[in-house]
């Protein structure tokens, strides 16, 4: 039951925490290139300028969500009384 209470939290976490990560790229990005960062669909961008682009935003974006999840777990299990999903991971 508490999964589904959480979804509407996983919905609203997942749309701020993309808004956050695309800023936090955009200005990490800046620092390393004066330029807006290079879109892989360009027929001239280079191959150099791609991958470390994709590397810096797949990290960006994966820090972000995995922190703004969290936090919104252990806000509602204070608030539920519950905790969202697996306490504990399943033994291999």
């Amino acid at each position: 039951m508490s999964k589904i209470l959480f979804t509407p939290f996983s919905v609203l976490g997942g749309l701020v925490a993309g808004f956050v990560g695309k800023k936090l790229f955009e200005r990490l990005w800046a620092i390393v290139d004066e330029r807006e960062p290079p879109d892989p669909k360009d027929r001239d961008v280079t191959w150099r300028k791609v991958v470390p682009a994709l590397l810096l935003e797949g990290a960006v974006f994966r820090v972000v969500r995995g922190v703004v999840d969290r936090g919104l777990r252990v806000m509602f299990s204070k608030l539920a009384g519950r905790w969202p999903g697996q306490e504990r991971p399943e033994p291999s």
